[in-house]
């Protein structure tokens, strides 16, 4: 089951992205209305927890209802976002934010943590090449085991990477949907009470009753990934796996530089932290501690593992900015 796109909208998007354009090698096809949003990870310690994935998956199909918004590309990351996006900047932009502010409302109620991304910053890059546009699908696609989640990045279940090249409705199968769904099967939103459908995509204002294919809790990522649109763009499963296998987060330009290179999983350092927290302070949250504590903090996880300052910095709440040069 593909993404259902208008066949007015489907010509515009083929002459915008150069779809219908013959390849020669050594040459750039120029590209318009294509960008690439990301999070800032640095800000947050936080942005999905472990078993917030689910619904962070569902609230993308949520909130992309309301825009004229094409997805190419995403990935959820527990820090940060990233969206590969075809429409116009404003449209876009909009998208991002509204994603980002319904996350953060549904941290408030979930976690009683509140307004904590009210000033995360919102990174943006307009894409205008075929050539760069296939390196940001492949770093997006690629972020998370790059980050040291032990994760294929073809079966990274928070992300569109799972949808391409595959057979026909075909995705990865995680340990948590193998019990409540297979592809073969034909659940939809449709098939689920009005109660139901509020409580699974935590909304009533987009719970009504769409033919979109559901696995178990997951709503099918492919009803709102052009994945086939990525597939053109590659024209060959052996392309798209060249690009995955050579781009590296040098050939990104990250605004603020790169992200670094994780040497220990995120969320084997987040339980470092917690330790470490509990051991010095008597307490496993980094929520009460003043700048001089997390400073501490950051030292001592800096002199006992072998992890990058980035990360140190981000699990223990400081600006890497302010304070990368006296940790």
């Amino acid at each position: 089951m593909k993404m259902k796109i208008s066949q007015t909208l489907l010509r515009q998007i083929i002459l915008d992205l150069g779809l219908n354009v013959p390849f020669v090698k050594g040459q750039n096809i120029p590209i318009r209305n294509c960008w690439h949003f990301s999070t800032d990870g640095n800000a947050v310690d936080v942005m999905f927890y472990e078993d917030d994935f689910i619904d962070g998956m569902n609230r993308v199909y949520v909130t992309v209802k309301g825009y004229r918004v094409i997805i190419l590309a995403f990935s959820l990351m527990d820090t940060h976002v990233h969206f590969v996006l075809y429409g116009e900047f404003d449209e876009c932009n909009r998208f991002v934010h509204d994603y980002v502010r319904r996350t953060s409302w549904y941290l408030s109620v979930k976690h009683n943590e509140h307004h904590k991304f009210e000033n995360v910053p919102i990174q943006h890059q307009q894409v205008d090449t075929d050539f760069y546009l296939k390196i940001v699908i492949c770093y997006t696609v690629k972020n998370a085991p790059v980050a040291g989640i032990p994760h294929n990045a073809l079966d990274y279940p928070w992300s569109s990477g799972p949808l391409y090249f595959k057979k026909k409705d075909l995705w990865c199968s995680p340990m948590w949907t193998e019990e409540e769904a297979t592809a073969d099967e034909t659940v939809t939103v449709a098939d689920m009470g009005l109660n139901i459908r509020r409580k699974t995509l935590k909304t009533r204002k987009h719970a009504s009753p769409d033919k979109v294919r559901m696995m178990g809790n997951l709503v099918f990522p492919g009803e709102y990934v052009a994945y086939e649109l990525v597939e053109t763009l590659f024209k060959t499963c052996k392309s798209f796996n060249y690009f995955l296998c050579r781009t590296k987060e040098e050939d990104v330009d990250a605004r603020g530089g790169s992200i670094s290179h994780l040497s220990i999983p995120m969320q084997e350092m987040r339980q470092h932290k917690n330790e470490i927290c509990q051991e010095l302070f008597g307490t496993a949250s980094i929520k009460g501690l003043n700048t001089q504590q997390r400073i501490r903090l950051a030292r001592t996880m800096r002199s006992r593992y072998n992890s990058s300052l980035k990360q140190i910095i981000r699990l223990s709440g400081l600006v890497y900015d302010e304070v990368r040069d006296i940790i």
